[in-house]
């Protein structure tokens, strides 16, 4: 389908009319820009999941109506959960909405069965677990239900997924989505070696489940917050690198490039800055007090014990006075070690203070590792290491093999 430029004009002119200039009018603007090109690079025989909550559904329905074709709109699936009653005179809501289009009515288009249902029980209690088979005649007439002596796993999943939401105590990411819908939306709309984009990846769960389902994947979010987090579960769960499995466009490649980063959003080059020795980030600190604390490396060197080791980054001017702050920091957070990252080179007295401040011997190497440890950007882009005990991830997925990866683009 060619899409009417006219058409998305006069229905954004529509919006704006009703809606006003507001903060809604400006989300829509963001995505219609974005459905356009996705409407763009889409294959024929693809299909496009939009996630909402209700309070744009009814917008976003339109806006994809126009776009995709509204002969092209498959299904509203409701993702039904469960959380704490919020009140206010209403009934609780407990869903979102994703939209479902194709790119074309195609035979080709891909879509297959998956995740099926338990028959009802009175079909169970009338026919037991057989196939029951129903055709039509030529003129469209139903022909009377037959049974099969085959057992039937199942019949066709409908639109209504009852998933429950990751636990905010569980989430790597705000907005995290369970992997099992999104585990469904790959297997139903692609095959093994499709590629999958997923244009707001967030904490990248979408990327985790199609490297496991053997899809090839592209990901896209605008924080290195987040591809911090998502090249983190990369290695977590499949042992992947970066630059050796997988590219990752628009990260500083060099002295320079960090220095511009750090220059246009110190938060950002942060963030950054972690996933150059595989440490998790402390939060989303612009939304919190500065504790001092960047980031964390944890390890184990007794069995059942986790450590940890603080991680602080600066990319302005640093003094002796940094070292001092970082050795209280890791006095107060029972820590055994401290990481300090640095985009201009230490001073003497730094070095100083940091040697000052002993080895943490460990039980399982019965080797020293110094206390505090003082890196540069530019050193670690000379792949030199923190000299600290094996790290730990804990994001483990036991039940889940080593899958082959395939190497595109993050």
């Amino acid at each position: 389908m060619d899409i009417a430029p006219a058409n998305v004009v006069e229905m954004m002119t529509s919006f704006k009319r009703f809606i006003g200039l507001n903060d809604v009018m400006a989300y829509l603007t963001m995505m219609c820009i974005r459905l356009l090109e996705l409407h763009r690079i889409l294959k024929e025989t693809g299909s496009i999941f939009l996630h909402c909550d209700p309070t744009a559904g009814h917008y976003l329905k339109i806006l994809l109506d126009t776009i995709f074709g509204k002969n092209n709109y498959r299904n509203e699936i409701i993702w039904h959960y469960r959380k704490w009653p919020s009140g206010h005179k209403q009934f609780q809501r407990n869903h979102d909405s994703i939209f479902f289009y194709s790119k074309t009515d195609s035979d080709e288009r891909i879509f297959n069965k998956v995740d099926l249902m338990e028959r009802t029980e009175s079909t169970l209690k009338r026919f037991g677990k057989s196939k029951i088979i129903s055709g039509y005649d030529n003129n469209g007439n139903r022909l009377p239900s037959q049974m099969d002596d085959e057992e039937s796993s199942g019949v066709p999943r409908d639109d209504v997924w009852d998933i429950g939401r990751v636990p905010p105590i569980k989430q790597l990411f705000p907005t995290q989505k369970p992997e099992l819908l999104l585990s469904r939306i790959i297997r139903a709309s692609t095959n093994q070696n499709d590629v999958i984009l997923d244009p707001f990846c967030g904490c990248g769960t979408s990327i985790i489940e199609a490297n496991y389902l053997k899809r090839k994947w592209i990901g896209i979010d605008i924080t290195h917050l987040a591809i911090n987090l998502i090249k983190w579960r990369l290695k977590d769960i499949y042992s992947l690198e970066p630059k050796t499995d997988y590219k990752v466009i628009g990260e500083p490649e060099d002295l320079e490039g960090a220095k511009e980063l750090a220059s246009q959003n110190r938060y950002q080059f942060q963030w950054w800055a972690l996933s150059l020795i595989n440490a998790r980030a402390y939060g989303d600190k612009k939304k919190g007090a500065d504790t001092g604390i960047d980031g964390f490396i944890f390890f184990s060197d007794e069995e059942g014990i986790y450590k940890k080791i603080i991680i602080q980054i600066k990319s302005g001017n640093v003094s002796v006075k940094d070292i001092r702050d970082l050795g209280h920091v890791i006095s107060r957070e029972k820590a055994e070690m401290g990481i300090f990252i640095t985009l201009e080179l230490p001073t003497k007295p730094m070095i100083k203070e940091a040697v000052g401040a002993g080895y943490y011997r460990s039980l399982l190497t019965k080797k020293d590792y110094p206390k505090i440890q003082i890196l540069t950007i530019e050193e670690l882009f000379d792949d030199k290491k923190p000299n600290i005990p094996q790290s730990i991830l804990s994001h483990k997925k036991a039940e889940r093999p080593l899958m082959e990866t395939h190497k595109l683009d993050l």
